[in-house]
């Protein structure tokens, strides 16, 4: 497979505004891919970041076993990181949020009560593409006041929306400039954090299958009838066998195959999975 990067123009211009920004926030919320939950750190937000209240958030959590939530929100604790696992879906963990939110900033919110000041928390939010931060917005808020979509890149620009006691800034997808490990890069691509138009989707389709039938070969016997111990062709033949993608001629379709195994990962149709 080829090495994968994405780092768009207006990526740079993104960091620099969040920099920008930084001195009219109180805090940041980092919203992280709960299957990925280690692998969508963007490590340059981290140290833009350094000097401010930082939140991570695991957003999808519905998608991933209580376990290994439990295991990753408990691994960033133990690093000293405030950390909350949310699906966006679950009004009961989108509260849950909230109450973290205004756990981070309590201190600050008694010393300005002590002054006499009155005003919202004002919060950034900030994550690489595709991890729901404007969706995780717009369950905060009651409503939909933010542009949302289901593919990399949809917030370009800033934009503040005002609760009763909060004010978010939901800012636009960034990646770190390059990638040292194509590990973390794979898994960033199977979520949909990169553009899927520079992508060959067979090949990352095959990359996700062998990565799977390591830890999750029970799901792919039951999705699509792969037998443990198959080769990348063998799992892409029993997928077209499985789901009747055929071309003229009785030839199987592994376009349409690859398509569909991506597709499913990151609906959640094979199953709920843990990628770190």
């Amino acid at each position: 497979m080829k090495h994968l990067q994405w780092f768009p123009g207006h990526m740079t211009a993104a960091m620099r505004m969040m920099e920008e920004n930084l001195k009219a926030v109180d805090g940041v919320m980092i919203i992280l891919d709960g299957r990925a939950p280690f692998s969508s750190i963007n490590r340059k937000l981290d140290g833009l970041f350094k000097d401010k209240k930082i939140l991570y958030v695991l957003n999808k959590c519905d998608l991933v076993e209580v376990k290994d939530v439990k295991y990753a929100v408990n691994k960033f604790r133990e690093e000293g990181r405030a950390a909350v696992a949310v699906s966006a879906l679950d009004k009961r963990t989108v509260d849950a949020l909230y109450d973290a939110v205004f756990a981070l900033f309590k201190d600050k919110i008694e010393r300005n009560k002590q002054k006499g000041l009155f005003r919202p928390m004002r919060v950034m939010v900030a994550g690489i593409p595709n991890t729901g931060k404007s969706t995780i917005i717009n369950a905060l808020s009651g409503g939909k006041k933010t542009q949302t979509g289901n593919k990399a890149g949809v917030t370009r620009g800033k934009q503040w929306v005002r609760l009763k006691e909060l004010e978010l800034l939901d800012t636009p997808g960034t990646m770190p400039p390059a990638f040292d490990d194509q590990q973390t890069a794979k898994r960033l691509a199977y979520i949909g954090s990169m553009n899927d138009a520079n992508i060959d989707f067979t090949d990352l389709a095959a990359e996700l299958l062998q990565e799977l039938c390591v830890k999750y070969s029970d799901l792919l016997k039951a999705r699509y009838g792969i037998e443990e111990g198959s080769d990348t062709l063998d799992m892409f033949n029993s997928v077209c066998v499985k789901r009747g993608f055929l071309l003229k001629g009785g030839e199987y379709d592994y376009e349409r195959a690859a398509t569909a195994v991506i597709d499913d990962f990151r609906k959640g149709r094979i199953g709920k999975i843990f990628l770190d």
